[in-house]
């Protein structure tokens, strides 16, 4: 399916990718379906999507990408068969800086914690830093997600800021986390 684009960042269990068209709505959209799993990806407010949402949201994305530049966007495949296990994404790049922000999630609860973020992270690092050349990439993390916390920590991430109680979740109020990363301080 994707022999036209190029597997130029494979890890040992998985590769980034482009979207699918045909097969990645559907399988997005039961994401957005799982609140878990869109309070660890997302800090703005969340809703259920339809495979025609998702969709659009696809084709807005790729419209950013050609035209913006300041956004790549990569889907998790696994390596045996190219299934989304989830996203990576560079935002918000700013030319002038050599600065992003970085975001990635793994959709399926039984595919996490199976080593699939640290993978997926490697793979982006060393895209933002080998191949853009950016200088510095931002994480913004909510304190609930531990997970989270502990892979950007693992690749030598710095607590950066702390806005405390900024983001309500399920009746509680939880701290947003600033972590960032120097080139010159990333372990390849």
């Amino acid at each position: 399916m994707y022999d036209l684009y190029p597997r130029l960042f494979e890890a040992q269990d998985l590769h980034l990718g482009p979207i699918d068209h045909d097969a990645h709505p559907a399988v997005e959209s039961r994401w957005t379906h799982d609140a878990e799993f869109m309070q660890l990806l997302e800090l703005k407010p969340i809703s259920p999507l339809s495979p025609v949402m998702v969709q659009k949201q696809y084709k807005a994305i790729e419209t950013e990408m050609f035209e913006q530049k300041d956004l790549f966007y990569f889907s998790i495949l696994a390596r045996e068969d190219d299934r989304l296990l989830g996203k990576a994404i560079l935002e918000y790049v700013d030319w002038t800086t050599s600065n992003a922000y970085i975001r990635l999630g793994i959709g399926e609860a039984e595919s996490r914690r199976k080593g699939y973020g640290t993978q997926a992270l490697r793979l982006l690092l060393s895209y933002a830093f080998c191949e853009l050349n950016l200088y510095r990439v931002t994480a913004v993390i909510p304190a609930y997600n531990t997970g989270a916390l502990r892979l950007f920590q693992k690749f030598d991430f710095v607590e950066e800021t702390r806005r405390p109680e900024a983001l309500y979740r399920d009746g509680e109020f939880w701290d947003v986390i600033g972590f960032g990363l120097l080139k010159t301080e990333w372990r390849h």
